[in-house]
Order: C-alpha cells, then sequence, then structure tokens
C-alpha cells in the first residue's frame, strides 16, 4: 500500500499512552512504509483530545515526518458541503467529510480510522468504498 489518509482516531490513539490502541498505533508505524497523508483538519480535531505537551509533539512529528499534512482550500469547501449534505443522516463532521473531499482528489481509498461505521458508507466517486486498513485488534 503506497498511501494511507490518517483520520484522527488514528493520531489520538498514536498520541495518547494511555488510549487501548497507542501500542497498536505505534506498532502500525513500525512496519509501515508508504506515505501517511494527514487531512489539516485532521491535525486539528486531533490536537483537541492532547494536552499542550502531547499536541507539541504531535506537531513536531508531523513536520519531521514520515506523515504529510494537506491543507483543504477555501475553494474545497462547497464539494465538502455537498459531502456534509450528501451524509446527513450519519450526522459527519467537516473533518469526515474534507477526508472524503480529500480521498478523491488523491484517488487514494485506503484510511486508518476507528471510525469504521461512517467509513463504510461513505463512497468516493464512481462508487468506490474507503478500504479500512485494520491498524489494531
Amino acid at each position: 500500500m503506497p498511501a494511507v489518509i490518517a483520520d484522527s482516531g488514528f493520531l489520538v490513539a498514536l498520541g495518547i499512552r494511555r488510549d487501548p490502541r497507542h501500542s497498536a498505533a505505534k506498532r502500525f508505524l513500525n512496519t509501515f512504509s508508504g506515505e501517511i497523508i494527514v487531512p489539516s483538519p485532521v491535525v486539528v480535531e486531533s490536537c483537541f483530545f492532547f494536552s499542550t505537551v502531547a499536541k507539541v509533539s504531535l506537531l513536531d512529528w508531523l513536520e519531521k515526518g514520515p506523515a504529510k499534512v494537506v491543507d483543504v482550500p477555501l475553494q474545497a469547501y462547497t464539494e465538502i458541503g455537498a459531502i456534509l449534505s450528501r451524509y446527513a443522516s450519519l450526522d459527519p463532521d467537516f473533518t469526515d467529510a474534507a477526508i472524503v473531499w480529500l480521498a478523491d482528489k488523491l484517488g487514494c481509498k485506503a484510511i486508518l480510522t476507528v471510525d469504521q461505521r461512517d467509513f463504510s458508507v461513505f463512497r468516493l466517486k464512481g462508487g468506490k468504498k474507503f478500504e479500512i486498513v485494520r491498524w489494531f485488534g
């Protein structure tokens, strides 16, 4: 797998040692050799769950790699709004809709998430499903 998009659940598990999926996130990082794509809204959402020290650690990790942070431009907001409307019954947040938008733009179907319920329903262009990477037990 050459690239995978990281959702907030993965970054939160990685950044909080007491998270039950922390060890699994670290193991995944130690064995994955592709590119980890982090949409910028995922960074913001993840920081909500972190202490200041953990926020700084995340930002340092993102700057050094192996992850690549991708901004969501203002011009994408109309398309993201359409995604929010399409899946209104799931009550998606902006971050999830931005992930769907970015996955379409990059042609990347693989995702690291704990939100298997929503990402098994979301569809990319052409009706393609996300490939939910099994990174935790």
